[in-house]
């Protein structure tokens, strides 16, 4: 296994991005020099590793980075095809995700790490070519519950960044996210208008950077209560699916503590099984 050593000064400052991100920030501006298209398959993951001097666990997390944003996609036994050499590299990993598709659902699920990961609901639209809205019901801090404090650890009654907000996909309400996150780690989301601005690219900016990398999930059906049936405009008997999502950051530490609930006409899970 080769040897880990931070990449050169220049574009990136070293010390603020975790080594993934400095990898994939270089290899997409060696994308973009060396006037790759659409469609051109990288090399693989252990020649870029070799490359780069990185393990392929650091390799991965940086060609998922990438993938999350759109710049890369993966074809199961052939390798990795680049999808747009136009596409913002920014300046720190990217929020993405696996598969929950449907008629206007969001990416929010979860893989192991080196795979790729979970991703925010702004950034699904924007991959798919879909028009995000938000509606901000409520947002604030305050103190973190004995439950929360346990789910995210940190202290009880511990600052709570809380927000709860109704998200549309071209006009059309999809789902009302109740999110929880933990103040001290981006506290920008005290002052942030979320009516605008997207939660996961917010967490980017925070020094140093947050970076939703795996989650755990689950989703289960039932019936809308009073509220939901109003907010998700629900006029028949259709059922929402509530989705419970920890998610943790690069550091495996736990970031957002989310629970979603879809109008189950507009969302379908789908998961890829592995060993």
């Amino acid at each position: 296994m080769p040897t880990e050593s931070p990449l050169p000064r220049g574009l990136l400052d070293a010390e603020a991005l975790p080594l993934y991100a400095q990898v994939a920030a270089r290899l997409m501006d060696d994308i973009t020099a060396g006037g790759a298209r659409a469609g051109d398959r990288l090399p693989s993951e252990r020649v870029l590793a070799e490359r780069y001097a990185v393990s392929r666990v650091t390799m991965r997390s940086a060609l998922a980075d990438l993938a999350d944003r759109g710049v890369i996609e993966s074809s199961p036994a052939r390798g990795w095809f680049l999808r747009s050499a136009s596409a913002s590299a920014g300046t720190g990993a990217g929020a993405g995700g696996g598969e929950e598709t449907g008629d206007a659902s969001a990416d929010r699920s979860a893989s192991a790490p080196g795979g790729r990961s979970v991703q925010g609901f702004a950034d699904h639209a924007l991959r798919h070519g879909l028009a995000a809205r938000t509606r901000v019901l409520s947002s604030g801090v305050r103190p973190a519950k004995v439950q929360e404090a346990e789910e995210l650890r940190i202290a009880p009654g511990a600052p709570l960044f809380e927000m709860r907000r109704l998200r549309y996909l071209d006009d059309l309400v999809v789902v009302v996210e109740h999110n929880r996150l933990p103040l001290a780690l981006c506290p920008r989301l005290a002052d942030t208008d979320f009516g605008t601005a997207s939660l996961y690219a917010t967490l980017r900016t925070a020094t140093p950077g947050q970076f939703p990398r795996v989650a755990d999930y689950s989703v289960e059906a039932r019936q809308p209560t009073a509220e939901e049936r109003e907010l998700l405009e629900i006029t028949d008997v259709t059922p929402v699916l509530v989705a419970t999502q920890l998610a943790y950051n690069q550091e495996a530490r736990p970031l957002e503590l989310t629970v979603a609930i879809y109008r189950g006409d507009r969302y379908r899970f789908r998961a890829s099984i592995t060993d």
